[in-house]
Parts: C-alpha cells; structure tokens; sequence
C-alpha cells in the first residue's frame, strides 16, 4: 500500500470538503494526515461492514474540529459515508457535521469538540475493555483484546480536563489505550508558544505513561511507535507527533491561516501540485480504493475469526456467556421496584440512595460507578465489590478522586463503549464543574446517572459555597436531561427505577443531607404516581380548587402541612408534588391538565432553590417559597427558619395569595 498516496488522498478530500463549506478546519487533517494513514490501514482492528463489533478497537478523534479527517477516514474504509456526505459538509441534515457526532454518523465512536472531552472517553473505554476483560476472558481464550486510539492537539493538553484523565489513566496503568498528540504549535490565535511552553513529555512521564516522541510525517517512526506502544502492557501509550499544520500548503503550512479557515480555492489547487494529486474534487485514486477494499477483506475475516472464538467459549463457558448477555443488552427487570429496600423511619434520601444502590448492585451486575472523592457523603460506595484500579479491574467501585469534569468524560466513555451502565457522584453544588460533560452525554443520548446529593441550604454550616440555590433548575434547562428530586426515603427508590429505565439520555438525582420523614401512604395518592414526574398528593376538596401548591423534594413535607392548616380554615387546596418536570412533561395534555388544574388561578410553589422557571406553572402573578439569594454558614435547621422554609411561612404565604 502506497502510504503517501493515502496520505495525499485524506489531504485532498479534507481540503475540498472544507472549501466546499467555505467554513471548517483543514490544518489539522492534512497534518496528522500521514499519522492516520498508518493507523487506519496497518493496525485498526474495526469492521466497517458490522461497526458495532464488540471486540474492534475504538478510534477517538478527540480534537473534533479536524472533523474531515475522520469523514475522510470513514468513506474510504467503507463506511455507509458516501462522497455527497463529503460533499455537503457542514450543511444541513447531512452526516458530515461540523464536529463529529455519536449517534448520526456511523463509525463515529463519540461526540467531539469541546476540547479534551474525548481523551477522557478514550480513558472510560479503556478502563471498560480491561474490565470487560477481567469479568469474562478466560486462560483459552481471550474474547475482549482491543485498543483505544485517541488523536488530540494542544487544545486538549491546554484544557485542564486532560490532566484529570490522564493523571487518573497513567494511576490506572492502561496499557491497552495509545494517544497520539499532534505537535504542530498553532491554534486559532498562532503560535501556542505565547501562553503553553509545558514539556509535554515530562508531564506524561511524570502521569506515568509510555512516551516516545516521531516525526509524524515519517511512517517507518509511526509503525514502529504504534508497535512499542502496542508491547508496553503496563502503561498507557502517549506518542508525540510532530507535525506540520496544513502539510503541503504552499503559502499556508505551518500557519494559523489554515487552523480553522478554508485554504481557498486558489492555494488548493497550488497544494494539490505540490502533492502531486489530482486537481479534481474530492478525488480517490482506483488504487487507494482497491487498497482500503483489500483492507477491508482483512478487517472482515478478522471479525469472521473472532465470531469463530467466541461461539467457542460460549459453548465452554454457559454461565460466563449469560452473563455476557446481560451486561450487553443491560435489560432492566420489570419487578426491580419489588426488588427494593422498604424504608420506614427518617432518613436523608442519599442515604436511603446508598441503601437503594447494595440491592440494586445485586439484580444488575452490569451496574457500575463511584464518586469524585466523596463516596462517604454520596453513599455511591458498593459495599460487597472491590474497587477498580490498576491490575484490578474485576471490582465495581470507581474512584476518580477530586476530578468531576473528568469524572464526567470517563463516564461517557465507559458507557458508550458497551457493557457498562455507569453513574457517578458528587454533590449538587459542584454540577458545575460536570455540566460539560454532562451537556455532551445529553447531546448522545446516553443513559449515565448523576448521583448529586446535599441538595439544598440544608448543607448548612459550610456555608453558601456549598449550598446550590440556582443549581437545580440550571440543569433542567439542558435539553434531554432528566432532573429527579424525590420527596422521601421511599420515593427514593422510585427514582432509581425512573433512572434506570431511562436509557435515551441522563438522569440526574437531587438528594438531600437531612433527613426526611417518610410520607403516610395511606394518607396521600403516592403509590405508582413517580413515573408520571409529577401527580395529585391531596386535594381538601371537590371540584376546581382554590389554590394550587407544586413542591419538590424536602419541601413537600412542609406545604402538606400548611395545607391541612388551609383546608381546616375551609380552603379547596389541591398539593402536586413534582419530583420530575421531564417525566411530567412527557405525560398527555389532559393528564397535565387534570393535575395543573388549569382553571386554577391562585397557584404558588415550594422548592430551596431558585425560582427561575416556575413562572410555567403558576403565571407571572404566582407566589413562591424559593431561594433567589446565596445562603448563609449555619445550622440546616436555622437556616429552614431564616429562610422561611417553614410551614407556617408557606401558610402565610398561601392566606396572602388567597386574598
């Protein structure tokens, strides 16, 4: 196979798809071009006939805007990318978007582009395949042996998400993921050199990765790098690709001018000589395409050889091979709820979360996850499994230390390599600090669960630091996510089921520190009700009500109470809990109706924390027992009382609205 011709080829459709556009980045693709080339043909073990293999290697292209060097990459694999994809780049409802995107381009492993985020996927898929590993090869046979590729740019090492994931990579001794960084020196602005002089190679070494450093237009380097990373079993692999931005452009190589601007049409056609290619668009040479046909032969028989080992072991191995089916398909049993804790005293929903989570680590064993350094206060700690680590990844319990947003990027990265439903924890305040990750795993549809526990003010004596006030509804904003606040202990449970059988998108649950009452059953309409995210607790009397209370969480305990003290004074008051707005959402107009009771004019709601976006359901005239200000450093207790969280306050509150 003719390398440079290959090589030479990406450069060309990278340039015209990006020119075609008239929007893109081609420096980036048409430097690591030669990288690609080497890796795409001689050792990426993929199937682009059966992309979802479960054993092939996965391929991350972490600097996401060099985003036609993959489409590139894909069509000529063959992947169902056809040239007109190329073609209409960047334009709309093609495949072919401006960064890649998970779920609508075939062949893309992860959504890409906000810089770094894809090093820690590369990091979640390579802890997956080595768990993967553990649990189920064999001495015979060894039916999960794949690697995880991941290209990025200075950006990712500029991004302090990489120092979380690569920090925690090197910890975990990873040796089956390999990072090529392209060192090219230029970003948007030029010249990386006036803010980022770091010596890479010392900080990789000192996270305790394999470093080689190669010309990365010199493929007898590459090959043999790719080689010494692949035989280096202990470490993960970190290989410095010096490169030269937008190789081959006359006026333009080594510049900012082609970082993130087409070249133009004219300095196109000058690269395409210099490269000695053709001047046609988008053209493939008859014998890159019979190269990457005999390719794809190889990477067909490849699989053919592995479905041949693994009908074998499920033979040999039957209880393995049921097992395998189960974390693969991740089935969620329709008894799970009879399957949990019955809580009957006080207690603070994360800790009846953290009762919840040792069943339901029982029924589903393809159930994993951990917390950013606060599994005590989180509860998220699995007590009968050991924790995951380096040379000891058949535990359960993820430790990722003080690292949320690399937190969040492992945990897109373990789920979306397969086998694996993950959550992960910290507390509430410090959404913050996951909302990136968080934002992309929406945007992929994929079902990791947030553990955010101290929910409130009722945090206390740390102080307003710590206590989210604006927290709750920022994250109901984010299109795709599901927000769950449950009321008690009980409730508890019923959010975990919601979590689980959500498997379009994330689920975030808001957990108290204090304790709660657990509500009277008997008393109030709450049995089956969670699923609908928000239902009819009580109503005093028939017919329209007078006033209408929503509360959320902790605070439903106390406006029940202000109610029954409305309802002796005479008042038809009608108290909704709403654990879920999504979830209520999705339920039908009449059902939305008959519980907002739309007639209903005084309406108020009661949540600790802000009152952004409540204006929904209770108009612009609507009362509020919320939290539009930072809190305090105190006792929860003393705060509830400062800040009016009380029910007498709600009464008075409610008499004001009624009058």
């Amino acid at each position: 196979m003719d390398l440079k011709l290959v090589a030479n080829t990406i450069r060309g459709l990278s340039m015209d798809g990006v020119q075609a556009a008239n929007s893109g980045h081609p420096g980036m693709p048409m430097g690591m071009a030669d990288v690609a080339a080497v890796l795409w043909t001689q050792y990426l073990k993929h199937n682009p006939s059966n992309p979802d293999w479960a054993d092939r290697d996965r391929f991350i292209l972490s600097c996401g805007h060099g985003s036609m060097l993959i489409y590139s990459l894909l069509n000529l694999s063959g992947y169902d990318l056809p040239m007109s994809e190329l073609q209409n780049f960047r334009q709309w409802d093609s495949k072919t978007a401006g960064h890649p995107e998970y779920g609508h381009t075939v062949g893309v492993e992860a959504t890409t582009g906000p810089l770094g985020q894809g090093c820690g996927n590369g990091v979640g898929m390579a802890i997956a395949e080595e768990m993967l590993a553990a649990r189920f090869n064999t001495e015979a046979k060894k039916i999960v042996d794949h690697y995880t590729y991941v290209f990025c740019s200075e950006g990712e090492l500029e991004e302090g998400i990489s120092n979380e994931v690569f920090s925690l990579a090197g910890n975990h001794g990873l040796g089956k993921m390999v990072v090529f960084y392209d060192e090219n020196f230029i970003s948007i602005e030029g010249d990386v050199r006036i803010t980022y002089t770091d010596d890479v190679v010392k900080r990789m070494e000192a996270y305790g990765w394999h470093v080689q450093t190669v010309d990365g237009h010199d493929y007898a380097e590459i090959q043999s790098a790719i080689e010494a990373a692949q035989a280096e079993t202990g470490k993960p692999s970190f290989i410095v690709c010096k490169t030269k931005i937008g190789f081959g452009s006359p006026n333009k190589e080594g510049t900012h001018g082609c970082h993130g601007a087409p070249l133009g049409e004219e300095e196109v056609l000058l690269t395409k000589k210099a490269l000695g290619i053709s001047e046609e668009k988008f053209f493939v040479p008859q014998e890159v395409r019979d190269a990457f046909a005999a390719r794809l032969g190889e990477l067909q028989q490849a699989e053919a050889d592995w479905d041949a080992l693994f009908a074998e072991w499920q033979t040999e191995n039957a209880d393995l091979a049921t097992q395998w089916n189960l974390h693969m398909t991740q089935e969620i049993p329709a008894d799970l709820g009879d399957k949990l804790p019955v809580f009957d005293a006080p207690l603070a929903t994360r800790v009846a979360s953290g009762k919840v989570l040792q069943s339901l680590a029982k029924e589903l064993p393809f159930l994993v996850g951990g917390s950013a350094d606060l599994a005590g206060s989180n509860m998220t700690h699995l007590n009968d499994y050991s924790d995951i680590g380096k040379d000891a990844f058949e535990g359960r319990n993820f430790h990722y230390g003080v690292r949320e947003i690399g937190m969040g990027a492992v945990m897109n990265g373990v789920q979306l390599h397969g086998g694996f439903r993950i959550y992960g924890a910290t507390f509430l305040v410090f959404a913050d600090y996951v909302r990136p990750t968080l934002r992309v795993a929406a945007l992929m549809n994929l079902p990791v669960i947030y553990v955010l526990t101290h929910d409130s003010f009722w945090v206390g004596e740390d102080g307003p630091t710590h206590q989210p006030i604006e927290t709750i509804n920022s994250l109901r904003m984010m299109p795709n996510v599901t927000v769950l606040r449950p009321s008690d202990p009980k409730e508890t449970g019923c959010a975990w089921t919601a979590a689980l059988k959500n498997t379009s998108g994330p689920t975030v649950l808001c957990l108290t520190r204090q304790n709660l009452e657990v509500l009277d059953r008997e008393k109030y309409n709450m049995d089956g009700q969670f699923a609908k995210g928000a239902y009819t607790m009580c109503q005093s009397g028939e017919g329209q009500p007078d006033l209408l209370m929503i509360a959320t969480g902790s605070e439903v305990k106390i406006t029940l109470d202000a109610a029954e003290k409305l309802a002796a004074e005479g008042v038809n008051v009608k108290v909704v809990n709403m654990p879920c707005r999504e979830l209520f959402e999705a339920q039908d107009e009449a059902y939305q109706s008959e519980v907002m009771a739309d007639g209903c004019s005084k309406r108020m709601v009661v949540e600790a924390g802000s009152s952004f976006g409540w204006e929904k359901y209770i108009g612009r005239c609507g009362a509020t027992v919320c939290k539009d200000t930072f809190g305090a450093s105190a006792p929860g207790g003393v705060l509830a009382e400062k800040f009016g969280f009380t029910a007498e306050n709600v009464y008075e509150k409610a008499k004001a609205l009624l009058a």
